[in-house]
């Protein structure tokens, strides 16, 4: 996972409310067994509609959704979140998330940014002609216009995300002191290394 510490960019200014994970990434999708070509599908249901946001050139490889309540509701399929990653999408900001989602979003590299609706308002007019920036080492959403909005996150998802560690990672990371314990562990009970 790559290390995340600002996301800065045009963001898709989106605001449905109830986004679930086949909106995000339909079921026909999911027989794949890699992660690669899961953009084309995303957001397939939005894409058939008329003038949608997602095919619109202005937003082409906008790093930033932003979303409405209840963002990646739905089924488990951490699928959602691989198909955003591969549109080129690395922060979501939304007044709510499924916990499931917001779980697999920082999982793979994904910022779930919380802020009140009045906040998201502001972001979804703002977003319409300039970027904004996530800033995860300061926890702040700004726009050119000196906006400045402070969300909160759980510190060990928040250092999971600037440190680019998934739970691979995060065991790799203490690869060192597991050596020292099995070593210990062989010493102390041998009949177990074998």
């Amino acid at each position: 996972m790559t290390p995340i510490a600002k996301v800065e960019g045009r963001a898709i200014p989106l605001g449905r409310k109830n986004v679930d994970t086949d909106v995000i990434i339909p079921a026909h999708y999911l027989k794949t067994v890699t992660r690669a070509g899961l953009g084309k599908g995303a957001f397939e249901t939005i894409r058939a509609e008329p003038g949608n946001l997602f095919d619109d050139p202005q937003y082409a490889a906008a790093p930033i959704l932003i979303a409405g309540d209840n963002f990646g509701c739905g089924s488990s399929r951490e699928h959602a979140a691989w198909a955003m990653i591969d549109m080129g999408i690395t922060a979501v900001i939304a007044p709510s998330y499924s916990d499931i989602f917001s779980g697999n979003a920082v999982k793979n590299g994904i910022v779930p940014v919380v802020l009140p609706q009045d906040a998201v308002d502001r972001l979804l007019e703002v977003a319409k002609d300039h970027p904004i920036t996530v800033d995860l080492e300061t926890c702040t959403v700004t726009t050119p216009f000196q906006d400045r909005f402070e969300f909160t996150m759980d510190p060990f998802r928040r250092d999971c995300l600037l440190g680019g560690l998934d739970e691979v990672g995060l065991t790799l990371a203490m690869e060192d002191r597991i050596t020292r314990y099995e070593a210990q562990a062989g010493a102390e009970r041998p009949w177990l290394a074998a």
